[in-house]
């Protein structure tokens, strides 16, 4: 009696590009994370302590931005 057994493995492109993705929503998230902690922190501070700082109010945002995303 014959029989035929046919195993499938993930290949390792397939798991790489898992394992990419993965990575991609872990450092998105921690991007975000500190564009959060820097709008809050930033806006914990008065106006003197941002002209201090050389920021605006209105800018804070873009402050943050360029902190956790580089533009």
């Amino acid at each position: 009696m014959a029989y035929v057994n046919n195993t499938r493995t993930a290949s390792p492109a397939l798991s790489s590009e898992v394992g990419g993705i993965f990575k991609s929503i872990k450092v998105a998230l921690e991007r975000r994370a500190v564009f959060s902690r820097t709008v809050r922190e930033l806006n914990g501070l008065t106006d003197r302590e941002l002209a201090d700082l050389g920021i605006s109010r209105v800018s804070i945002r873009d402050v943050a931005a360029q902190a956790a995303y580089g533009y």
